[in-house]
């Protein structure tokens, strides 16, 4: 997500820096400031100066939460946190948490708004709800707190992943002339990593009366229909036949959401449906070489670093990283400069 947003907020003017440990790599514009550093080791005077902080730090899908829970939980919950804690402290203005539709869980047959119940009992949902609640706990008349609950981000981006319900599809498509539907009735709230670039552009140019949580998403879709979406485009973009494989595989997240606060409170407007997601994800094919490679995949590059990690004592080796609170981090701002008057935005990678 960072990858693609900095470039977006550059654009529109605002002045930027990231604090990261650059687990994925180095995919941010050239001379970006950027602060190789645990977000956990972060202190007040590391944020003075700043108007906003934009966190997109964390263990970012389920399979890396149930690979190590206690990093899950910690990263996740407790991180974002301690960040909006110091942040606040700092004297920086906003703090927009990088939140998930996850914290639904398993919904049936309803249209879920920010009031609904959060139900999901899995460790990822669970611990971007306790992000949640210890970031919007900071909230005061000086300190604006904004939560995107976000659907599931798919697209193209400089770092690339394969890992995401129809970049996985269009993969597929690509490379074997298939797609896989494990359940075909569930639905998706499905997120084009371009309006959700656009939904924290809202947010961070939102009154600064403006706080509490909004969904964010393109469009609610099934993932049967994201199938059928992704075997005709596909077909028409190569000319070449898709087959497409239905299998009734139980999930344990089922949700759809209405993101009519954010249109009303952030002016949030998606403009891209699937099909949009598909045409630009083909747009850039000829970029993407191996299409399994490790580093298109987050639970891989994850597993890789805490193997490594085990295999040699923390703290000595190249890239060895702690884990324990070592989330990609945060990326930063408008301007240092209290007279230049543009605004602060600090925002992980």
């Amino acid at each position: 997500m960072g990858s693609y947003l900095i470039p977006v907020l550059l654009e529109h003017g605002y002045e930027v820096e990231v604090i990261d440990l650059l687990w994925f790599g180095n995919h941010l514009p050239p001379g970006l400031k950027v602060v190789r550093r645990d977000l956990l080791e972060c202190k007040e005077p590391d944020l003075e100066g700043y108007e906003q902080v934009i966190f997109l730090a964390g263990l970012s899908n389920d399979p890396m939460a149930e690979f190590d829970p206690s990093a899950n939980f910690l990263s996740n919950g407790a991180l974002p946190s301690y960040l909006a804690y110091i942040a606040k402290r700092a004297g920086v203005k906003r703090f927009v948490y990088g939140s998930s539709c996850s914290v639904y869980g398993y919904t049936v047959n309803q249209l879920y708004d920010e009031e609904s119940p959060v139900t999901c009992g899995y460790p990822y949902g669970i611990s971007k709800l306790q992000g949640e609640r210890g970031v919007l706990q900071m909230q005061d008349r000086d300190f604006s707190v904004v939560a995107l609950r976000k659907g599931t981000v798919c697209g193209y981006s400089p770092r690339m992943r394969m890992d995401l319900i129809v970049n996985t599809m269009f993969k597929s498509a690509m490379t074997q002339r298939f797609v896989t539907v494990n359940n075909a009735s569930i639905w998706r709230p499905i997120l084009d990593i371009r309006d959700a670039a656009m939904a924290y552009l809202r947010a961070i140019q939102a009154d600064h009366s403006i706080n509490g949580v909004y969904n964010i998403a393109s469009g609610n879709y099934t993932v049967g229909h994201v199938g059928d979406m992704v075997k005709h485009r596909v077909e028409r973009l190569t000319g070449e036949r898709v087959a497409i494989q239905i299998k009734q595989i139980q999930d344990f997240r089922n949700y759809k959401v209405t993101i009519e606060k954010a249109k009303t409170y952030l002016g949030f407007q998606p403009q891209y449906s699937v099909e949009d997601i598909i045409e630009d994800l083909f747009a850039h094919a000829s970029s993407y070489g191996d299409y399994n490679q490790d580093s298109f995949y987050n639970i891989r590059v994850f597993q890789k670093m805490v193997a490594a990690q085990r295999r040699q004592p923390q703290g000595h080796g190249e890239g060895a990283e702690p884990v324990r609170s070592g989330p990609p981090g945060v990326a930063v701002e408008g301007s240092k400069d209290k007279n230049v008057g543009r605004q602060a935005a600090s925002v992980g990678v």
